[in-house]
């Protein structure tokens, strides 16, 4: 197969630029409106801002880790790069949309790859109406927050918050509370992935809370709507033997 034409993007850390220039050197550098294939350098967080400023391209974004975790990156060697593209796996995830709406009427929408989050704002826990597919499934839900997270984001904060570990694949959501207060200790739920999720604010002035969707924040909210966004496909390639699914399954046994 001819080799593909590749189109790096880096992050702002010295250990990422430096390694864009190495490749580009070693591999060709394209504009990305031109590339077969992106190679994002840098850690997760500027994967998941690349997967965004790229959704419009139909181009498959290949990751190696310059950066910290790298749950969402391939390792990082320079030899054989056009071999492992070659070889790579593609995952196709879909991420969530976020609508919220702040006390001054202001609409917030943004997407989220990962979970779109709610987090009390003040020194008050937080009051939380939960309803799925319009029907109210929690009256009152008192904690420091909730999040609400795709099979890809469910080993980040999802995880930390004590969320269970989803497959990809699975068409599931998991929701979850960050220290719940009432219903005591509740762990969340798990939805299908086609569910329509609504928080109301209860109590804002009193309780203010902000909504976050991977970095994308709303202050002040009142309300929060959030569903699945098919039409928009993220296509990640991984290494053989470590995609997604090896790495979400791998995550529950260390």
């Amino acid at each position: 197969m001819p080799d593909k034409k590749i189109a790096f993007l880096a992050s702002e850390s010295h250990v990422a630029e430096n390694a864009r220039r190495h490749l580009a050197m070693e591999y060709g550098n394209v504009p990305v409106e031109k590339a077969d294939v992106i190679v994002a350098l840098g850690g997760d967080g500027f994967m998941l801002q690349t997967l965004h400023g790229m959704q419009h391209l139909d181009i498959p974004i290949y990751g190696m880790n310059c950066g910290t975790v790298g749950f969402l990156m391939n390792e990082y060697h320079e030899p054989g790069l056009q071999e492992r593209l070659a070889n790579a796996a593609e995952e196709v995830i879909n991420p969530l949309k976020m609508r919220a709406i702040s006390n001054d009427g202001k609409v917030h929408v943004a997407l989220a790859i990962n979970e779109v989050s709610l987090l009390r704002a003040g020194p008050q826990a937080a009051k939380l109406r939960i309803s799925v597919d319009g029907r109210v499934r929690l009256d009152e839900l008192v904690c420091d927050g909730a999040l609400l997270s795709t099979p890809a984001g469910s080993t980040a904060y999802n995880y930390s918050a004590h969320g269970p570990i989803l497959p990809i694949g699975s068409d599931v959501l998991a929701l979850t509370a960050m220290a719940a207060f009432r219903p005591r200790r509740w762990r969340g739920a798990l939805l299908p992935s086609t569910a329509h999720v609504r928080f109301d604010v209860l109590q804002p002035s009193k309780r203010p809370v902000m909504a976050d969707a991977d970095s994308r924040s709303a202050g002040q909210v009142v309300s929060v709507e959030i569903q699945s966004e098919p039409e928009i496909a993220h296509r990640i390639l991984f290494d053989p033997g470590h995609g997604l699914e090896e790495r979400l399954i791998r995550e529950q046994f260390v």
